[in-house]
């Protein structure tokens, strides 16, 4: 695996060739439900405006979820913010060096905090993500559900005996890349590249001709929908009314159009001389992991005198660029 990682796996991302925890930290939890393609978009974006912890923990929460806008699951990005924090506050700046108390800084779980120990301190730790989970259980035969807690435990301690023993300065972190690629490149979940594949003719689901039936996880995410009624403020000078949504909830932390569970509940919340003026669109779906959101936007032209009657949370479009919009929120704004 670490020979087939110096000539085969990837080594030109940005976070790469690196033993930079913060840059590490930040491409891991950047890279959580996210493809690569994505996250080299945003990456560069964020070491630009912050290109060490101290500064993003200097940062406002606001100013961080502006930059995460549009990579979704924003509880990663107010987790990012706290850690920074606590990393400053609590480890004088300096990321923990084991994975045992890299697991005490927020946002980062047990897999996380593997990769970072072992991708820049060279820990022997096993990681143990979604395309690692996928390698493993092929090699192993592994045919345990890992919808229960213990197999997972069980295929986490078998991914441990399989680490590399000797010369682990340089061997960890080609070992932790080298299973991450394979997984992303080579072991993927329909039509796996086995003819590729380094460890191929050690792979027991390879042998035994079923290699996409592995992992087995017979757990499935129930899904759930719901409609929500979006109220479009808007003024002739362009400027619109947003509101901070409340943590928990749907888009927590985030600036949003003013939201209600009905028609009748937008209208109620305005002035009576508004309700001739509302505009119905036709709703449209943003699909979450677990959820399908129906959202219905009702728009209100105003007079740019007319806005007071509202509040003060008006926004022009200089202004709103920057904040950190749920994704369908932003392209409303933007069309």
């Amino acid at each position: 695996m670490v020979q087939w990682q110096k000539t085969h796996g990837r080594n030109d991302l940005p976070w790469q060739n690196t033993r930079d925890p913060y840059k590490v930290w930040l491409s891991e939890i950047m890279l959580q439900q996210t493809q690569v393609s994505t996250v080299l978009d945003y990456f560069p974006k964020f070491l630009n405006a912050f290109p060490e912890v101290a500064s993003l923990a200097k940062a406002s929460q606001d100013e961080v979820l502006g930059l995460w806008s549009g990579l979704g699951y924003y509880s990663r990005a107010r987790n990012l913010h706290r850690c920074a924090v606590d990393v400053v506050t609590l480890h004088g700046g300096d990321f923990p060096g084991t994975a045992q108390m890299l697991q005490t800084l927020p946002g980062i779980g047990r897999s996380t905090a593997a990769a970072i120990a072992s991708l820049c301190f060279s820990e022997r730790v096993a990681i143990l993500d979604g395309n690692v989970k996928r390698v493993l259980t092929r090699i192993l035969g592994f045919e345990a559900d890992l919808a229960s807690s213990a197999n997972e435990r069980k295929l986490w301690d078998e991914a441990t005996v399989l680490l590399p023993e000797a010369e682990l300065l340089a061997s960890m972190p080609r070992y932790t890349q080298g299973v991450m690629d394979l997984g992303a490149t080579i072991c993927t979940q329909r039509k796996p590249k086995c003819e590729r594949c380094p460890v191929a003719s050690g792979c027991l689901a390879l042998k035994a001709g079923q290699p996409e039936r592995f992992p087995v996880k017979t757990r499935k995410l129930k899904r759930s929908a719901q409609s929500i009624w979006l109220l479009q403020a808007q003024t002739e000078t362009g400027a619109v009314w947003l509101t901070k949504r409340p943590t928990p909830g749907v888009w927590a932390g985030l600036y949003c159009l003013p939201l209600f569970d009905s028609r009748e509940a937008l209208a109620s919340a305005l002035p009576n001389d508004f309700q001739g003026g509302l505009v119905d669109f036709p709703a449209f779906t943003h699909v979450l992991t677990h959820k399908d959101l129906h959202l219905h936007v009702v728009q209100l032209p105003l007079m740019a005198s007319e806005a007071s009657q509202l509040g003060s949370a008006w926004f022009t479009a200089t202004d709103w660029v920057g904040l950190g919009l749920p994704a369908p929120i932003r392209k409303l704004l933007q069309a």
